[in-house]
């Protein structure tokens, strides 16, 4: 039985890549993969409006003012730069009503057989719950430095019992072997974290990056202190960016990382190391104002493909 299954409704894949659900021959360089479930904390949150999030990002990467062969200002030519690089969407990881762990299961095991075959995963959620078993299964990548970008210092150790939701993905990634020093970037408001996370945050050597620090320092600073030549794993929470370009999450705060600083950080993860995944999560599309948030993401995503085009990451294959 396949993995993933074909993207919702309605249906499309990213950029209009074509879809791949055989991951076990699959040949490519880049995958998108969409997880629109994370583990909830009530039964009602099983699926909700974040679940909806992969297919509008798939639907707005191709609105009309973007195609794969236009020329890209952020990258300086078209997307792929006119290599053979192959880019699929392999749809998405369905949910289970009968088991709601199943869905994290088969999301590690994706992963790892994405990662088998030499193929770079991109992962569209979801809340941010999904990163756990992204991240659990990229053991053969190890050490990561895990670069986060969120509001939220997301280290709570469980909810109502549940220790893989939404606000542990960074508690259950500092328990992996495989993580090595994390970058919290764009932590700001209020109510973010109760003090005995925090502790456990300090505890680890988290690098703690709070918005009112990157905006006075910027983010070419913040790189700085990211080791070189490493290997990266990026997760973006939505609500961590500035709200007038994605304003479509459940928890807006004033503030947040703007597109051209994350633009910069893309840019220069690439340029230190290898980024060896990347996801965008906590997008609720109902709350979207003209598609912002869900072209936002795909430009994220476009920026992380261009520019490792460019670095060589595909050349050898």
């Amino acid at each position: 039985m396949a993995l993933t299954q074909a993207p919702g409704r309605p249906p499309g894949t990213f950029l209009n890549y074509p879809l791949e659900l055989d991951l076990d021959n699959l040949q490519a360089d880049v995958a998108i993969l969409g997880i629109p479930y994370g583990l909830p904390y009530r039964p009602d949150e099983m699926a909700n409006d974040q679940s909806r999030a992969p297919d509008a990002i798939r639907q707005l990467s191709h609105h009309p003012a973007y195609t794969r062969n236009h020329y890209d200002w952020d990258l300086g030519g078209p997307l792929l730069d006119g290599r053979p690089i192959k880019v699929v969407d392999v749809g998405d990881v369905p949910g289970n009503p009968n088991d709601i762990n199943e869905h994290y299961r088969n999301a590690e095991k994706v992963i790892t057989t994405l990662l088998t075959r030499n193929v770079m995963p991109i992962v569209l959620g979801g809340d941010h719950g999904v990163p756990i078993p992204v991240l659990r299964g990229f053991k053969q990548w190890a050490p990561i430095t895990l670069v986060h970008v969120d509001a939220h210092l997301d280290w709570r150790d469980q909810v109502n019992g549940v220790q893989d939701g939404l606000s542990s993905p960074i508690r259950r990634a500092s328990e992996m072997d495989h993580i090595g020093e994390i970058f919290q970037i764009g932590l700001r408001s209020a109510g973010s974290a109760r003090p005995e996370e925090m502790e456990a945050a300090i505890s680890y050597g988290s690098h703690l990056i709070p918005d009112i620090e990157l905006q006075q320092i910027g983010m070419r600073s913040v790189l700085d202190r990211i080791p070189d030549q490493s290997n990266y794993y990026l997760t973006i929470d939505a609500d961590g960016v500035d709200p007038t370009i994605m304003p479509a999450v459940a928890g807006p705060a004033p503030g947040g990382v703007t597109y051209d600083q994350m633009r910069t950080l893309i840019h220069g993860l690439v340029d230190k190391g290898r980024v060896v995944g990347m996801d965008i999560v906590e997008i609720t599309p109902k709350r979207d104002l003209n598609g912002i948030t869900a072209i936002t993401a795909g430009r994220f995503i476009c920026n992380l493909i261009g520019k490792a085009v460019r670095a060589g990451y595909f050349q050898d294959r």
